[in-house]
């Protein structure tokens, strides 16, 4: 990583104003040739000194060679070089980088092809064997990444790549930090970002959930039915020992339906004589025949028409007349 900073440019500026200055005078006094001298020389000078003092950020190693061979590592601040002798070729970045990387087409364990995308975060703890040792720390970590991620994805099912993130990420970590440690750099985590499969292969698995949460729900209903029909065995014992409960039971019944409905509702004539309703049911019936069919009278003294509806004794029809009484009734036994 190159190093800009604009202090050695300022003891630059500052040098050469300074010789500027004096080669100035000297030309009023002295002869040329002597500030020119002068001014070449405060030149040389100031490039010396900018070219000796170096600067480097807080999060930067200089790693400083001296005629080709390691001297130090410099860094933080204010620091200085012997010009043409040493030389600074890498700039060290110290903090947490990142890098990301992926595996396209990749078969898993078994043998379904698969693009991951991942990120990798690490740090440089040891500077000198990331300077020395590798040519080039940044490409190296990515190639020994995303190798390492081809072998993971060859070692797992499909089932385990998409439940487990966690543990694929974990186990990556663990293998990159492994071959990239005699660099001195130090893995801190590894994140998968997203895994992709084939469409086809992704339709049949949204087929599969489909119908697996399908047979849950038949399962959760027939065990619902299940359910209900104990309820309703226990309901049967308590009623069986006591008719006076299911008598009101029904008349409540038919009484909510008579009044949530409010229409015509056919019951048999025994559950009506039951209810001492048989009276009330027969008259609003033969109310309701008599006003639908009107009487036509012949010469004669016969009436005449269409013949009067059978009545049928075994059902009579509940109007919603029968609500008052009936709540009477239910709210009176209740």
């Amino acid at each position: 990583m190159r190093q800009g900073n604009s202090f050695p440019a300022l003891i630059f500026v500052v040098i050469l104003a300074i010789g500027t200055a004096i080669a100035f005078g000297l030309h009023q006094t002295a002869t040329d040739v002597m500030a020119i001298a002068v001014l070449g020389c405060f030149l040389a000078l100031a490039y010396i000194a900018a070219a000796a003092v170096k600067v480097a950020d807080q999060w930067n190693k200089a790693v400083v060679l001296r005629l080709g061979k390691f001297r130090s590592l410099e860094g933080p601040g204010l620091f200085f070089i012997i010009p043409i002798i040493e030389s600074i070729p890498y700039w060290i970045d110290t903090r947490v980088l990142t890098s990301s990387f992926k595996a396209e087409k990749t078969l898993t364990k078994d043998t379904v092809p698969v693009d991951v995308d991942a990120v990798l975060f690490w740090k440089i703890i040891d500077p000198k064997k990331a300077a020395l040792d590798v040519a080039d720390y940044q490409s190296a970590i990515n190639w020994a990444a995303q190798t390492a991620l081809r072998d993971v994805i060859g070692k797992t099912m499909l089932s385990d790549m998409l439940e487990g993130r966690d543990k694929i990420s974990a186990e990556l970590q663990k293998i990159i930090d492994v071959r990239t440690e005699p660099w001195g750099i130090n893995v801190i985590s590894v994140e998968v970002k997203d895994v992709l499969i084939p469409p086809a292969l992704e339709d049949a698995m949204s087929m599969q959930a489909q119908a697996e949460r399908e047979r849950q729900a038949r399962v959760i209903l027939g065990d619902s039915e299940r359910q209900v029909a104990e309820k309703f065995g226990e309901a049967a014992k308590t009623y069986i020992n006591n008719p006076v409960a299911l008598h009101l039971r029904a008349m409540n019944m038919l009484y909510e339906g008579l009044k949530q409905n409010s229409t015509i509702v056919i019951v048999p004539s025994t559950a009506i004589e039951s209810m001492q309703l048989g009276g009330l049911a027969g008259l609003t019936a033969l109310t309701m025949g008599l006003g639908q069919q009107p009487a036509k009278t012949q010469q004669g003294g016969e009436v005449s028409g269409p013949p009067a509806p059978v009545q049928d004794d075994s059902l009579i029809p509940l109007t919603p007349c029968h609500t008052e009484e009936l709540g009477n009734l239910t709210s009176g036994g209740l």
